[in-house]
């Protein structure tokens, strides 16, 4: 049982102080990392002849959508609104510079920016595109929708791109469940080392995989 959640005052104190520290954090790191951000953006525009910042509609808190903030990884010709996992020839899209960028999650740095504006916290299920209507079916029948979403989560750091939509989904509702400080210290601890070492990055296709877990789910 989730111990925020058994006292609606210490709930919302948590909410508070998370909330806090998504402000204060995003903001000290926009800060330190406006070079970087700037460079890269330089070389993303060269590299993909586009402006560098690509917006896209994300599922938010409560299933509210909003536009969230990525470095361009991929190419104009790219299908539009589709996630990256339900392409079985990624790669052809993906630019140059794009690779590296996706491999060390460069790309998410941006959404520091979302963070900030109240769109995102630092910790939570990651924000899904609109079009993966299964993964959000599940992520709403279990709760996980009630959270903000984050830059890193507890799925980012068990599994990732290697997950099917199910134990995303199931993962998702367990740190939605378990809202705590230590839980999102360790998430951001193993998160470090998951970004550093590009573990369990899986560009291209796995429809297979999650329309088989989804099928499970569903008819559980």
């Amino acid at each position: 049982m989730n111990t925020y959640r058994a006292s609606t005052l210490g709930y919302r104190a948590f909410l508070a102080f998370k909330r806090l520290f998504d402000v204060v954090a995003s903001l000290i790191a926009l800060i330190i990392l406006l070079p970087v951000l700037l460079v890269v953006s330089i070389i993303v525009a060269i590299d993909t002849k586009a402006f560098p910042i690509f917006v896209q509609l994300r599922m938010g808190r409560n299933n509210k959508p909003f536009k969230i903030f990525k470095f361009r990884t991929m190419l104009a010709s790219a299908p539009a609104d589709v996630a990256t996992s339900k392409l079985s020839d990624s790669d052809r899209y993906i630019s140059k510079i794009g690779s590296f960028l996706r491999r060390f999650s460069i790309d998410e740095l941006p959404q520091l920016i979302n963070i900030l504006f109240g769109n995102m916290s630092i910790v939570g299920p990651r924000p899904v595109v609109l079009t993966e209507t299964d993964l959000l079916e599940l992520r709403t029948r279990n709760g996980a929708c009630s959270v903000r979403p984050g830059l890193t989560g507890v799925a980012q750091t068990s599994g990732r791109d290697k997950l099917s939509i199910y134990d995303k989904a199931k993962m998702d509702a367990f740190y939605a469940n378990n809202l705590s400080l230590s839980l999102d210290f360790r998430v951001l601890v193993l998160s470090v080392g998951y970004v550093l070492r590009s573990r369990d990055i899986q560009e291209g296709s796995t429809a297979s995989v999650e329309k088989n877990s989804f099928e499970k789910e569903r008819s559980a």
